[in-house]
C-alpha cells in the first residue's frame, strides 16, 4: 500500500501526508509488514508518514514470494496485535515464518543499516524470529537464525492490561530509536501499553550482558512496572542499535492530543514532537544520513 492508499486505514489516518511530491522521493521508504491478525499496522503507518518517511504496506504473503523487496526498503517496522490468532503463543506462527522463509532477508537488511522497529507483538515476533538480541558487537549476523535467549512470558498477574505506563531510557543505551527521550519531563515520559504476554524473561547472564552491552533501549518506570518484567526492562535492542523491540506502543503516542492528561499538561513540557514521533523521527534521520552515504 503507497501512502495514496491510506485512506483505507480510516480516520487515524487522516492527519498523515496523502502524497508526495517529487523532492519527497528522496525520504526514506518504510517497510510495514502486514499478515492476518496485526491491527496495528495503520498507526505505524502513520508513525512513519509524520516523521518524514514513504510508508508502505506490504502483506506477508508477497514477501514471502519476493523476500528481495526488503532491499528497496531503508526501515522496518513489524506492528502489534494478535498475528495469526497468537495460535500456538504470541507471535510464534509469524516468527516461524520468518525464521524459515525471510530471516536471511532481515539480516541482510539489519547488515546494511536499516533501522527496524517491533512493538508489542512485533516484539515478541522478533525475539522468536531470532532477530533480538542479535549477535554480539563487532558479529556478522549468522546464516541462520540463532536460537531465542529471551522471551516474552505472560504478565506476573495473568490478565491483558491496557494503560499508560512510565518509561525511563538507559543513558548508555545503544538504541538510535530513544536518542534523547531520557530527558523528557516525567510528565510525558510515556508510552501506551496493552498486551498479556509482555514480561520480558531471560537468564541473569543473558540479562547482564545486554546490560553491559547497552543493549536495554527501554525500562518501565517502578510505578508502571506492572508485568513483572526482569529488570523492569520494556524494550531492548540489537548490538547495533537499529533493531528496537519493546512492548509499549510508541506509534500510538505521535501527537500531544494522545496523552491522557494533553489539556493540563504545562506549554513548557510540551516542546517539540510527542515521544512517540521523536522514536520515529530519530530512525529516519538516521536512515536518510546511511542512503546519503
Amino acid at each position: 500500500m503507497t501512502v495514496t492508499e491510506s485512506r483505507s486505514h480510516g480516520s487515524a489516518m487522516t492527519d498523515a501526508p496523502t502524497s508526495f511530491s517529487d523532492a519527497d522521493h528522496a525520504a526514506p521508504k518504510a517497510l510495514i509488514l502486514t499478515a492476518p491478525g496485526i491491527n496495528c499496522d495503520g498507526e505505524l503507518f502513520r508513525a512513519f508518514a509524520l516523521a518524514g518517511a514513504r510508508p508502505e504496506s506490504v502483506p506477508l504473503v508477497r514477501l514471502r514470494r519476493d523476500p528481495s523487496i526488503l532491499d528497496r526498503f531503508d526501515l522496518v517496522g513489524l506492528p502489534g496485535g494478535f498475528s495469526y490468532g497468537d495460535d500456538g503463543g504470541a507471535g510464534r506462527i509469524l516468527a516461524q515464518i520468518i525464521r524459515r522463509d525471510l530471516y536471511p532477508a532481515f539480516a541482510a537488511a539489519i547488515a546494511r543499516g536499516v533501522p527496524m522497529i517491533a512493538p508489542c507483538n512485533g516484539f515478541q515476533i522478533a525475539v522468536q524470529a531470532g532477530l533480538l538480541p542479535g549477535p554480539s558487537a563487532g558479529e556478522a549476523w549468522p546464516a541462520s537464525p540463532a536460537r531465542p535467549t529471551v522471551a516474552l512470558a505472560p504478565n506476573t498477574q495473568g490478565r491483558f492490561r491496557d494503560d499508560w505506563t512510565g518509561f525511563e531510557v538507559p543513558s548508555d543505551t545503544r538504541c538510535i530509536w530513544t536518542r534523547g527521550l531520557g530527558g523528557l519531563d516525567a510528565a510525558v515520559r510515556l508510552l501506551p501499553s496493552a498486551h498479556g504476554e509482555g514480561r520480558f524473561i531471560a537468564d541473569a547472564a543473558v540479562v547482564e550482558s545486554l546490560d553491559a552491552n547497552g543493549q536495554i533501549a527501554v525500562r518501565y518506570t517502578e510505578a508502571d512496572h506492572f508485568n513483572g518484567s526482569i529488570d523492569r526492562i520494556a524494550g531492548i535492542c540489537d548490538a547495533s542499535g537499529l533493531v528496537l523491540g519493546l512492548m509499549p506502543h510508541p506509534e500510538r503516542y505521535t501527537r500531544w492530543t494522545q496523552h491522557p492528561t494533553w489539556t493540563r499538561l504545562a506549554p513548557a513540557v510540551r516542546d517539540g514532537d510527542a515521544p512517540g514521533l521523536r522514536m520515529f523521527r530519530n530512525a529516519v534521520v538516521h536512515a536518510a544520513a546511511i542512503a546519503a552515504g
